[in-house]
Protein backbone atom coordinates (compact mmCIF):
# COMPACT_ATOMS: atom_id res chain seq x y z
CA UNK A 1 0.00 0.00 0.00
CA UNK A 2 0.77 3.36 -0.83
CA UNK A 3 2.20 5.42 2.58
CA UNK A 4 0.21 8.82 2.11
CA UNK A 5 1.94 10.61 4.83
CA UNK A 6 2.31 14.36 4.42
CA UNK A 7 5.73 14.50 2.31
CA UNK A 8 4.32 12.27 -0.29
CA UNK A 9 0.64 13.84 -0.53
CA UNK A 10 3.08 17.36 -1.18
CA UNK A 11 5.22 15.33 -3.60
CA UNK A 12 2.21 13.70 -5.38
CA UNK A 13 0.51 17.34 -5.57
CA UNK A 14 3.79 18.75 -7.65
CA UNK A 15 2.68 16.28 -10.13
CA UNK A 16 -0.42 16.95 -10.12
CA UNK A 17 0.58 20.52 -10.95
CA UNK A 18 2.67 19.68 -14.27
CA UNK A 19 -0.72 19.78 -16.08
CA UNK A 20 -1.63 23.15 -15.41
CA UNK A 21 1.37 24.60 -17.19
CA UNK A 22 0.21 23.31 -20.37
CA UNK A 23 -3.31 23.48 -20.02
CA UNK A 24 -2.94 27.48 -19.66
CA UNK A 25 -1.21 27.38 -22.98
CA UNK A 26 -4.09 25.38 -24.64
CA UNK A 27 -6.67 27.91 -23.25
CA UNK A 28 -8.85 29.33 -25.70
CA UNK A 29 -6.93 33.15 -26.40
CA UNK A 30 -9.96 35.34 -25.07
CA UNK A 31 -9.88 33.51 -21.87
CA UNK A 32 -6.38 34.42 -20.83
CA UNK A 33 -3.99 37.00 -22.13
CA UNK A 34 -0.21 36.09 -23.08
CA UNK A 35 0.65 38.06 -20.36
CA UNK A 36 -2.07 36.43 -17.70
CA UNK A 37 -0.29 32.49 -19.28
CA UNK A 38 2.83 33.60 -19.10
CA UNK A 39 2.35 34.48 -15.07
CA UNK A 40 0.14 31.57 -14.16
CA UNK A 41 2.68 29.07 -15.25
CA UNK A 42 5.32 30.81 -13.72
CA UNK A 43 3.79 30.66 -10.71
CA UNK A 44 2.71 27.06 -10.83
CA UNK A 45 6.36 26.03 -11.93
CA UNK A 46 7.13 28.41 -8.78
CA UNK A 47 4.73 26.50 -6.63
CA UNK A 48 5.99 23.26 -7.53
CA UNK A 49 9.68 23.87 -7.35
CA UNK A 50 8.76 25.24 -3.71
CA UNK A 51 7.52 21.45 -3.05
CA UNK A 52 10.39 20.11 -3.46
CA UNK A 53 12.16 21.54 -0.85
CA UNK A 54 8.85 21.28 1.52
CA UNK A 55 8.60 17.58 0.84
CA UNK A 56 12.04 16.51 1.85
CA UNK A 57 11.85 18.85 4.69
CA UNK A 58 8.51 17.36 6.05
CA UNK A 59 9.70 13.56 6.10
CA UNK A 60 13.13 14.31 7.48
CA UNK A 61 11.18 16.91 10.10
CA UNK A 62 8.14 14.05 10.57
CA UNK A 63 10.46 11.24 10.56
CA UNK A 64 8.00 9.81 7.73
CA UNK A 65 10.46 9.16 5.32
CA UNK A 66 9.52 6.24 2.86
CA UNK A 67 10.60 4.10 0.17
CA UNK A 68 7.57 5.42 -2.03
CA UNK A 69 8.22 8.88 -1.29
CA UNK A 70 12.49 8.54 -2.73
CA UNK A 71 10.87 6.75 -5.77
CA UNK A 72 8.46 9.47 -6.22
CA UNK A 73 10.64 12.82 -5.25
CA UNK A 74 12.99 12.62 -8.35
CA UNK A 75 10.02 11.04 -10.51
CA UNK A 76 8.24 14.67 -9.51
CA UNK A 77 11.06 16.48 -10.03
CA UNK A 78 12.07 15.12 -13.34
CA UNK A 79 8.27 15.53 -14.28
CA UNK A 80 7.73 18.78 -14.25
CA UNK A 81 10.89 20.09 -15.78
CA UNK A 82 10.64 17.85 -18.65
CA UNK A 83 6.82 18.97 -18.69
CA UNK A 84 8.20 22.56 -18.74
CA UNK A 85 10.57 22.11 -21.31
CA UNK A 86 7.84 20.49 -24.16
CA UNK A 87 5.53 23.67 -23.34
CA UNK A 88 9.07 25.75 -23.93
CA UNK A 89 9.79 24.38 -27.12
CA UNK A 90 5.96 24.85 -28.12
CA UNK A 91 6.10 28.22 -27.52
CA UNK A 92 9.92 28.55 -29.61
CA UNK A 93 11.56 29.92 -26.30
CA UNK A 94 14.07 27.08 -25.71
CA UNK A 95 16.34 25.46 -28.33
CA UNK A 96 16.11 22.16 -29.28
CA UNK A 97 19.48 20.54 -28.68
CA UNK A 98 19.14 22.06 -25.02
CA UNK A 99 16.09 20.39 -24.30
CA UNK A 100 17.40 17.31 -25.29
CA UNK A 101 20.35 17.81 -23.60
CA UNK A 102 18.41 18.27 -20.53
CA UNK A 103 15.68 15.55 -21.13
CA UNK A 104 18.10 12.89 -22.31
CA UNK A 105 20.41 13.19 -19.46
CA UNK A 106 17.58 12.91 -16.91
CA UNK A 107 15.90 9.62 -18.59
CA UNK A 108 19.86 8.06 -18.75
CA UNK A 109 20.68 9.18 -15.42
CA UNK A 110 17.51 7.83 -14.15
CA UNK A 111 18.04 4.71 -16.22
CA UNK A 112 22.00 4.46 -14.55
CA UNK A 113 20.20 4.80 -11.20
CA UNK A 114 18.09 1.96 -11.79
CA UNK A 115 20.53 -0.17 -12.97
CA UNK A 116 22.98 0.66 -10.10
CA UNK A 117 20.51 0.06 -7.29
CA UNK A 118 19.63 -3.53 -8.43
CA UNK A 119 23.47 -4.36 -8.10
CA UNK A 120 23.33 -2.73 -4.88
CA UNK A 121 25.71 0.33 -5.84
CA UNK A 122 23.29 3.04 -5.66
CA UNK A 123 25.56 5.02 -3.67
CA UNK A 124 27.83 5.05 -6.31
CA UNK A 125 25.06 7.41 -7.95
CA UNK A 126 24.12 9.53 -5.46
CA UNK A 127 23.31 13.31 -5.87
CA UNK A 128 26.63 15.16 -6.42
CA UNK A 129 27.36 18.78 -6.19
CA UNK A 130 27.09 19.34 -9.84
CA UNK A 131 23.95 17.85 -10.03
CA UNK A 132 22.69 20.36 -7.40
CA UNK A 133 24.34 22.90 -9.25
CA UNK A 134 22.43 21.75 -12.40
CA UNK A 135 19.03 21.58 -10.98
CA UNK A 136 19.63 25.18 -9.28
CA UNK A 137 20.48 26.27 -12.57
CA UNK A 138 17.54 25.42 -14.51
CA UNK A 139 15.37 25.96 -11.44
CA UNK A 140 15.98 29.50 -11.98
CA UNK A 141 16.26 29.39 -15.86
CA UNK A 142 12.76 27.38 -16.47
CA UNK A 143 10.46 30.27 -14.65
CA UNK A 144 12.24 32.80 -16.55
CA UNK A 145 11.60 31.13 -20.00
CA UNK A 146 8.08 30.74 -18.82
CA UNK A 147 7.77 34.25 -18.08
CA UNK A 148 9.35 35.49 -21.19
CA UNK A 149 8.39 38.69 -20.53
CA UNK A 150 10.64 41.93 -18.96
CA UNK A 151 11.23 41.41 -15.23
CA UNK A 152 10.81 44.62 -12.83
CA UNK A 153 11.50 46.84 -15.97
CA UNK A 154 15.13 46.16 -15.68
CA UNK A 155 16.23 42.57 -17.37
CA UNK A 156 14.74 40.68 -20.16
CA UNK A 157 13.20 37.52 -18.54
CA UNK A 158 13.26 35.44 -21.96
CA UNK A 159 17.56 36.79 -22.62
CA UNK A 160 18.61 35.63 -18.53
CA UNK A 161 16.66 32.41 -18.98
CA UNK A 162 18.19 31.45 -22.21
CA UNK A 163 22.08 32.36 -20.76
CA UNK A 164 20.73 30.70 -18.03
CA UNK A 165 19.73 26.82 -19.39
CA UNK A 166 22.84 27.23 -21.90
CA UNK A 167 24.68 26.98 -18.20
CA UNK A 168 22.16 24.23 -17.27
CA UNK A 169 22.44 22.43 -20.29
CA UNK A 170 26.76 22.18 -19.68
CA UNK A 171 25.92 21.21 -15.89
CA UNK A 172 23.52 18.60 -17.15
CA UNK A 173 26.30 17.24 -19.92
CA UNK A 174 28.81 17.44 -17.21
CA UNK A 175 26.99 16.13 -14.14
CA UNK A 176 25.89 12.55 -16.53
CA UNK A 177 29.67 12.68 -17.24
CA UNK A 178 30.26 12.67 -13.85
CA UNK A 179 27.75 9.75 -13.08
CA UNK A 180 29.02 7.81 -16.15
CA UNK A 181 32.80 8.07 -15.33
CA UNK A 182 31.52 6.99 -11.62
CA UNK A 183 29.51 3.74 -12.99
CA UNK A 184 31.78 2.29 -15.50
CA UNK A 185 33.96 0.62 -13.41
CA UNK A 186 31.35 -1.21 -11.95
CA UNK A 187 29.89 -2.04 -14.93
CA UNK A 188 32.64 -3.47 -15.69
CA UNK A 189 32.49 -6.13 -12.78
CA UNK A 190 28.47 -6.50 -13.08
CA UNK A 191 27.68 -6.81 -16.64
Amino acid sequence: MIPLNAPNLVTLSRIILIPLIIVFYYLPYDWMSDHSRNLAATLVFVLAAATDWLDGYLARRLNQMSAFGAFLDPVADKLIVVGALVVLLYLNRVDMLVALIIIGREIAISALREWMAKVGQSKSVAVAFIGKLKTLSQMVAIPLLLYHEELFALVDAQWLGTILINIAAVLTAASMLYYLRKALPLASTHL
